[in-house]
């Protein structure tokens, strides 16, 4: 199947450059390219498409409020968020309203090919350790967490793993193989995850690790 995408961002030459790595893979069409985060939520209504890839900073309408209002309207789109640095807060609550994940504007054609992908599939885009110390670094900006939510003790000692390895950027097929289990069979506990914490995606399933003190802020683990 062809990954359809589109691009919202108010500099002309990165949406072109952007469109011309994308659309020489033989995958990803280019469906769409706009200007600001108005627009970008009206494409999205209009094209349907599997990805966005969203500025954190456009004319109109944000990156954050497009990102939310896509994926309040259109939860099977993805969205990547596009920055020119690692530790925009910016970042993190476009993480919090439902992203997939963020990557740099200088990142290769390969690692933006690979990350449309990656989204599409439905995995997070957390990997990369800069991702991590955004997220340690705006989750503990808020009032710190001293007794664990209640959603969180509904969670069995496995699913509380699946969790852990979640906010350490693992796919599912790691996952796996860290825990010994079949994919499919994570793939079950993220949903039941998502489900019991009440969120929407595994992105917001890392942000809440990191903010209820899940995982260790240093480490991610």
């Amino acid at each position: 199947m062809t990954i359809r995408v589109v691009i919202a961002d108010d500099q002309a030459m990165v949406r072109e450059g952007l469109g011309v790595v994308l659309d020489a893979q033989d995958d990803i069409e280019v469906v769409g390219q706009v200007a600001d985060g108005r627009r970008a939520v009206d494409m999205v209504a209009r094209t349907h498409p599997d990805v966005v890839l969203m500025d954190v900073r456009m004319p109109v309408l944000d990156g954050l409020a497009a990102t939310a209002v896509v994926r309040e309207n259109h939860p099977d789109t993805a969205v990547i968020v596009l920055t020119t640095y690692d530790l925009d807060e910016y970042v993190y609550r476009a993480l919090r309203a439902g992203a997939s994940g963020f990557l740099l504007k200088d990142a290769s054609a390969q690692e933006l090919a690979d990350a449309v992908r990656t989204v599409a599939e439905g995995e997070a885009l957390l990997a990369p350790r800069v991702t991590r110390r955004l997220l340690t670094r705006f989750a503990r900006m808020g009032p710190a967490e001293t007794v664990p939510p209640q959603r969180l003790t509904m969670l069995t000692p496995r699913e509380n793993e699946v969790l852990v390895s979640l906010a350490g950027g693992l796919t599912n097929a790691e996952i796996a193989g860290e825990l010994f289990i079949a994919e499919q069979t994570v793939k079950t506990h993220v949903g039941r995850i998502l489900d019991k914490l009440g969120l929407r995606d595994r992105t917001q399933a890392v942000v809440f690790a990191y903010e209820h003190g899940v995982v260790a802020p240093d480490t991610g683990r």
